[in-house]
């Protein structure tokens, strides 16, 4: 399940719904020309129906919260009822149905999540699973798990796919988790700054911190970025980090818990 109790201060504010939509198109484009979605993914035990119901849950959850907070309450109880085992035991009700059913369901879901999110001005609050959110963060947030687990189904299909300038939103998330990635691996907070630099899909370069701090973590946006969500590990990145709290970030980093 996603940690929501990030430090946001990095992101840029941005309003990511259209590409939270083509993220979703881009999925969908793929799983729903291939019949066979008992295939394994990387995840384990979760085929690419497992996948798909993940996402299908999170976006009915989301038109949930933002629509009706009051009825959200009924979606934490059944969270902490299933504790550590939700999220599995919730996808593996979703792929028991059907793939065309479970298929129009997340269409129908993920287009509803966009309505709710954009029919909300950007800081409308409501509860989320151990936080509040405002519209402005879940949107990013979303865009990052669509793409996420996108990820694991490309991989599971052997599908080749191009990175976009949608990962902006995915790498801000990163970067707010740097904290997390300590405090979840049991280490201290570094107090030094640290700098970002990641050479974006079109070519530009996006930074975020100070220049001049001594703490650095250089590459693509797509390393970074399937380091962050933990698709894949840092060997398998060409990330480079310069000073020994950079390098430690990157042993442990990740954007959820």
């Amino acid at each position: 399940m996603l940690n929501y109790g990030l430090d946001m201060s990095a992101l840029d504010g941005g309003f990511a719904l259209p590409g939270l939509v083509a993220e979703g198109d881009e999925l969908d484009a793929l799983v729903s020309a291939h019949p066979d979605w008992t295939r394994p993914t990387p995840a384990a035990g979760w085929t690419i129906a497992h996948q798909i119901a993940h996402l299908a849950s999170a976006d009915e959850n989301v038109v949930i919260a933002v629509r009706d907070p009051e009825g959200f309450d009924a979606v934490l109880e059944r969270a902490a009822a299933a504790g550590a085992r939700y999220a599995d035991l919730d996808a593996a009700a979703g792929a028991a149905v059907p793939r065309q059913e479970l298929l129009e369901r997340w269409r129908a879901g993920r287009a509803e999540a966009a309505a709710a999110l954009r029919d909300v001005s950007p800081d409308h609050g409501f509860p989320w699973f151990g936080s509040r959110l405002t519209s402005a963060l879940m949107t990013p947030l979303r865009l990052m798990e669509t793409w996420a687990h996108g990820q694991d189904v490309f991989d599971a299909l052997g599908a080749s796919r191009r990175p976009t300038d949608r990962l902006r939103e995915v790498a801000a998330l990163g970067v707010t988790g740097r904290e997390l990635s300590f405090g979840a691996a049991g280490l201290p907070v570094p107090a030094e700054p640290f700098r970002v630099e990641l050479t974006s899909p079109s070519g530009p370069t996006w930074a975020w911190g100070p220049q001049d701090a001594p703490q650095r973590v250089l590459g693509t946006a797509l390393d970074f970025c399937l380091r962050v969500t933990r698709r894949r590990s840092r060997a398998e990145t060409g990330l480079r980090a310069v000073g020994a709290d950079a390098d430690r970030w990157l042993d442990v980093a990740r954007v959820f818990l």
